[in-house]
C-alpha cells in the first residue's frame, strides 16, 4: 500500500539574512533550472522516466540487424567465389594459343570472362562494403541487444554460408 508523501514545505529562512538572499534563496530551491535534454535519447515523460522502444520493436530491430548480419556473410563468401572462378578464368600461359582459342564450351575469350567477374566482384564489394556499414551504424547504438544481433548473425552467416564455398 502507497503511502501519501508530505507536501513541499516553504524553507524556513533566518530573520538575519537579507530579503534579496532570501528571494534568490526560495527561487532556487522551487524553481531549479531544468537540466538540458541530451538529444540523443527519447524524450523524459512527465515522470521523469525516459520512453524506451516497446519489446516488440526492439525484437524486430534485433532480427533485422540479424538477417542484415547473416547477409553481410553471405555476400562475403559469394565475393570468395567469383574471386576463385576469375582466377580460374585467366589463361594459365601467356601463349598465343591460350590467348586466342576459347576453352571447350565457352565462347567468350578469357579477358573478357575475367572483367565480366572483376565487374561482379566490384558490384559484391559494393553490397557488402553497405552492408557493413550499416551493421556497423546499428551496433553504435550502443544498445546490448543490438550488438549480440549482429554477433549471433555473424555466426549464423558464417555457419551456413561458409559449406557453400566448397561448392562454388
Amino acid at each position: 500500500m502507497a503511502t501519501a508523501q508530505p507536501p513541499c514545505q516553504e524553507p524556513t529562512i533566518p530573520s538575519t539574512l537579507s530579503q534579496g538572499y532570501a528571494r534568490a534563496l526560495h527561487a532556487a530551491t522551487h524553481h531549479p533550472s531544468p537540466r538540458p535534454q541530451n538529444p540523443l535519447l527519447p524524450p523524459a515523460c512527465g515522470d521523469g522516466r525516459r520512453r524506451g522502444v516497446p519489446p516488440a520493436g526492439m525484437a524486430l530491430s534485433v532480427l533485422v540487424i540479424l538477417l542484415l548480419s547473416v547477409l553481410y556473410e553471405a555476400v562475403k563468401m559469394g565475393k570468395a567465389v567469383l574471386l576463385r572462378r576469375a582466377l580460374l578464368a585467366l589463361p594459365r600461359s601467356l601463349s598465343r594459343e591460350s590467348l586466342v582459342e576459347p576453352e571447350e564450351g565457352d565462347t567468350a575469350p578469357p579477358q573478357r570472362r575475367w572483367f565480366r567477374y572483376h565487374v561482379g566482384q566490384t558490384l559484391f564489394h559494393m553490397v557488402q562494403v553497405v552492408l557493413g556499414y550499416m551493421v556497423m551504424l546499428a551496433v553504435m547504438s550502443y544498445n546490448a541487444w543490438i550488438f549480440l544481433g549482429a554477433i549471433a548473425g555473424s555466426t549464423l552467416g558464417y555457419f551456413v554460408v561458409y559449406p557453400l564455398l566448397g561448392r562454388g
